[in-house]
């Protein structure tokens, strides 16, 4: 089984998921199935098989996340010496066409989130950036055309 690798804030924001999931979700779930089998006959019950099929998705997420929960392998920052932008490294950039600064946050997949400056290491510009430090310039290839940026600092 592939191991997958989180931050421990990653680790904790699916642990979080997973509780609510199994512990509220699944009770509003059963209530909402309750009440629809009160109304009587379940064979042309509208309300009852948009419960059951919320439920079947439910279960579905609840497995999805213990399966990657037991695969999981924490990155502790303070482990990690290296200078290169690297998995939960943080990564100043400027980019040489506008001048613009903006910083990213390298995580995996399941933690990626823009909007919040993190970025998948396998999205064109994460990937791009991987291994590289403090004072290069990486060309990042991107539907719109070609990013140059130089990396300005690498920290954790």
């Amino acid at each position: 089984m592939e191991e997958i690798y989180l931050t421990q804030e990653g680790y904790e924001k699916l642990f979080r998921e997973l509780e609510h999931l199994r512990n509220v979700k699944r009770r509003k779930i059963s209530e909402a199935l309750a009440s629809a089998r009160a109304q009587g006959d379940i064979s042309e019950n509208a309300e009852y098989d948009a419960a059951k099929e919320a439920q079947a998705l439910n279960e579905q997420r609840i497995a999805e996340l213990e399966d990657k929960l037991t695969r999981v392998r924490i990155i502790d920052n303070e482990d990690i010496t290296s200078d290169e932008a690297l998995l939960g490294a943080k990564v100043k950039l400027e980019d040489l066409d506008s001048g613009e600064e903006m910083e990213y946050t390298l995580v995996s997949e399941l933690e990626a989130d823009y909007s919040a400056g993190k970025i998948s290491v396998t999205s064109p510009v994460g990937k791009c950036l991987l291994g590289h430090g403090k004072g290069e310039i990486v060309e990042i290839k991107v539907p719109a055309g070609v990013l140059k940026y130089r990396i300005l600092e690498v920290s954790r």
